[in-house]
């Protein structure tokens, strides 16, 4: 997959265009990409509370003022509605719509959450070596409802969802030290090994994103993924919801570093 390494603000701007509607893994070398969530006022707090009580899938970044679609701590030129490549809609637990502009949803009502993404310590594992299938390959990443519930806040409840990267075996422990640099975006992986043990039985059928292969000699490694609050979104019904859809994420102008906590 080609490495994008112009400015956040030039490809969201392709993105607001349209001109880019695909997967954004690969884009905005070295700054924060994020998950979007959005939740009309009345749903905001307890969705504010599931974060604080689930930081591992969903690790806040950034939340807006009420009616507002500007993220202004992390892309202050930026607009939530037009800015990520591709949107669901979901009305009652139930996918409603995907679109690529969500400004026909758009109420003065709603709170967007941009919560962190493994996108992000994905530079980092690159920096020290590490080989990741899906860039190589140009497909989305893998991902998975687990066995494993979150805790629940208010209306929301439902499954963590993971993301797999099958790393080498003599990798490892670098994949491991590169995303523990980022809490923030999801952290070190929260199981290694045996899929079954999280509840997920067969790593050629994911839920989202693009089936990977294991060469020989890979071990499956899983990070929290911020396609939980699709999850949870499916499991609780709230009346309405905005998110990204699975692998288009919001580009910040946040670099990576900023972020790192080692």
């Amino acid at each position: 997959m080609p490495i994008d390494t112009r400015h956040p603000k030039d490809i969201r701007s392709d993105i607001r265009a349209q001109k880019i509607t695909g997967i954004t893994a690969g884009l905005g070398q070295g700054f924060v990409q994020a998950n979007l969530a959005v939740l009309p006022k009345d749903h905001a707090y307890d969705f504010l509370l599931f974060c604080q009580r689930n930081p591992k899938p969903c690790p806040l970044i950034e939340v807006t003022d009420v009616g507002s679609p500007v993220p202004a701590g992390v892309a202050p030129d930026a607009d939530l509605r037009t800015d990520i490549p591709k949107y669901r809609i979901y009305k009652d637990g139930v996918l409603a719509d995907e679109v690529t502009d969500a400004t026909p949803y758009w109420r003065d009502d709603l709170v967007a959450f941009l919560l962190g993404c493994s996108f992000t310590f994905e530079w980092a594992m690159l920096e020290a070596g590490v080989r990741l299938w899906h860039i190589e390959h140009g497909k989305n990443v893998a991902m998975w409802k687990t066995s494993i519930e979150c805790r629940p806040a208010g209306v929301f409840h439902g499954p963590t969802v993971v993301s797999m990267r099958p790393i080498a075996a003599a990798d490892v422990a670098k994949a491991v030290t590169a995303s523990a640099r980022f809490p923030a975006t999801h952290g070190t992986p929260i199981h290694i090994g045996d899929p079954a043990a999280i509840g997920i039985e067969d790593l050629s059928a994911p839920d989202w994103g693009d089936a990977p292969e294991l060469r020989p000699g890979d071990v499956p490694m899983f990070w929290a993924c911020g396609v939980t609050p699709q999850a949870v979104a499916l499991a609780s019904k709230p009346p309405f919801m905005i998110t990204h859809s699975p692998g288009h994420m919001f580009i910040t102008d946040v670099p990576n570093g900023a972020l790192a906590a080692l």
